[in-house]
Order: structure tokens, then C-alpha cells, then sequence
């Protein structure tokens, strides 16, 4: 009896790897995401490739017990030691894709889509398929469908800059007010400059599920004292 891999196995199992992982990837490109289709579907195919390579190894000693029955007690075959390897060095890629922009984090979801796609990329190469498809329609349900289940609005803090402070600011405070947006807490600061104060308010706010930070941001810039409005993560 011999142990070994077919060419259709391992073609179908590789084929198997870029349909998962393209799907998975597809949602990433059409967000826009640093990795999008082609660096999920390498992720996947690569980690699979290691997983064949694994499980070959173990067929090898296999087979090479049961020629050489003497060797059995000698051979050694770790089916998890390669998989150890992929399973750490994802996370050198996945940390390319995080980015910090004025102080907000992002590409989290995307490098943990990267590391999901690279466990179903092993476990489609050591032939369980169970376990990789089922991983697969989750991945695409948390990626695609979760967001839209489940409404969340952080506490976030807003840095607002304007002029004419009294005006500016009883705005701000009535617009708060009339939108029902709790404020747990603001700083404040101002610059002198040549021509007049500038004043900047950060303010740390919670607003309603019916609404989120892109329209309380919109409506505060169109007051004709707000130089400058932005998120800041907390």
C-alpha cells in the first residue's frame, strides 16, 4: 500500500484554495481594502502549498515504514511543524496592510481576513475540507453581512477648529443638544495667530444609533466659523 497525494488531489485542492480565497478577497478590493483579490488568493494558494508539502512529508515516511519496517521506531514526520511556520509568519504580512492615518487605525479587518484565508489555505492542503469551507462561508458572512446585522456607533472624540468662540461654540452645544449627542467630555485650546484666536474643542461624544459620525460631521462644517472638523480615535 502506498501513500501519496494524487495530481487531481492536489490540482483540485489548489483550485479549491483560489475559489475561497478570491471570494473572500473580492469583498477587501471592492471596499477598497490594501489587499484585495490577488494578495488573498497568494496567501491561501501558499499556505496550501505548505500544507501539501506537509502532508507529502508525512506520506513519505509512511511509505518508507512500511518498506522498511526496522526504520518505524526512527522516522520522524510532525504534520504541525510547517503549519507553525505559516501560522507566525502571516502576521509579517498582515501587518503591512494596518495603517494609522490622524491618529485612527485601519486595515485590522483586512490582515485578520489575510490570517483567516491562511488557515483556510492550510486546512484545504491537509484535505479537510469540512473545516475550510465552513471557515470560508463565515469569513464571507463576517466580512459581507455582519456590519449590516449588528449597527454599532463607537464613542469617538471629535476635534472641531473655528473662530468667534461664543457664536461657534453655542452652535456646536445647541447642535449637540437638538440631535440628542451626549458629550462625557471636551478639551480646549486656542492659538493666537496674527489675524485672530483660533479655538479647537475635542469633543468625546456618543451620538444616537439612528445617526452616525459622517452627517454630524457634514452638518457641523457648514457653519461658516468651522475651519476644520475630523474624528480622532480614541
Amino acid at each position: 500500500m502506498t501513500f501519496e497525494l494524487s495530481f487531481a488531489e492536489i490540482i483540485g485542492r489548489l483550485l479549491l484554495a483560489v475559489l475561497v480565497s478570491g471570494a473572500i478577497g473580492y469583498d477587501r478590493e471592492q471596499k477598497n481594502r490594501p489587499a484585495g483579490i490577488k494578495t488573498h488568493v497568494l496567501v491561501c494558494v501558499g499556505a496550501c502549498i505548505i500544507a501539501l508539502v506537509q502532508k507529502e512529508i508525512g506520506f513519505n515516511a509512511l511509505n518508507t515504514a512500511t518498506q522498511y519496517p526496522k526504520l518505524a521506531g526512527v522516522l520522524r514526520a510532525d504534520d504541525a511543524r510547517l503549519i507553525a511556520q505559516v501560522v507566525s509568519g502571516i502576521g509579517f504580512l498582515g501587518a503591512g496592510t494596518i495603517m494609522v492615518q490622524h491618529r485612527a487605525v485601519r486595515g485590522l479587518t483586512t490582515a485578520a481576513s489575510l490570517w483567516a484565508v491562511a488557515g483556510i489555505g492550510l486546512a484545504i492542503g491537509m484535505g479537510n475540507y469540512e473545516i475550510a469551507v465552513a471557515s470560508a462561508i463565515i469569513v464571507i458572512l463576517v466580512l459581507v453581512f455582519l456590519k449590516r446585522l449588528i449597527h454599532i456607533n463607537p464613542m469617538k472624540k471629535i476635534e472641531i477648529q473655528y473662530r468667534h468662540k461664543l457664536e461657534t461654540k453655542e452652535f456646536i452645544q445647541n447642535y449637540f443638544e437638538a440631535h440628542n449627542i451626549t458629550v462625557n467630555d471636551v478639551n480646549f485650546r486656542v492659538t493666537q495667530t496674527d489675524d485672530a484666536q483660533i479655538y479647537v474643542n475635542i469633543y468625546e461624544i456618543e451620538i444616537p444609533k439612528t445617526m452616525n459620525y459622517a452627517d454630524v460631521i457634514e452638518d457641523i462644517s457648514l457653519n461658516k466659523n468651522i475651519m476644520r472638523i475630523q474624528t480622532v480615535s480614541l
